[in-house]
């Protein structure tokens, strides 16, 4: 099974190891049929604190790291 790879921008950075993840997506309505934006936060284990806020990351799905970590960041 593959893992799925997201894109998104860094909204915190503010913890040691974690940055937060804004990822938007843009769906059809399936009866309207007008064009949704959805955008949901995700907790990324950052192992080097490279990544600041504003930057646009690629994250993995991984091993839990803590209870809401799961992604990884791979760049």
């Amino acid at each position: 099974m593959t893992k799925k790879v997201l894109k998104g921008i860094v909204t915190s950075a503010k913890n040691n190891k974690t940055i937060v993840v804004e990822v938007t997506r843009k769906f059809k309505h399936p009866f309207y049929e007008k064009v949704i934006k959805r955008t949901k936060k995700y907790h990324a284990h950052d192992e080097t604190n490279k990544f600041k806020e504003g930057e646009t990351v690629s994250i993995i799905e991984s091993k839990p790291f803590s209870k809401k970590k799961t992604w990884q960041v791979v760049k």
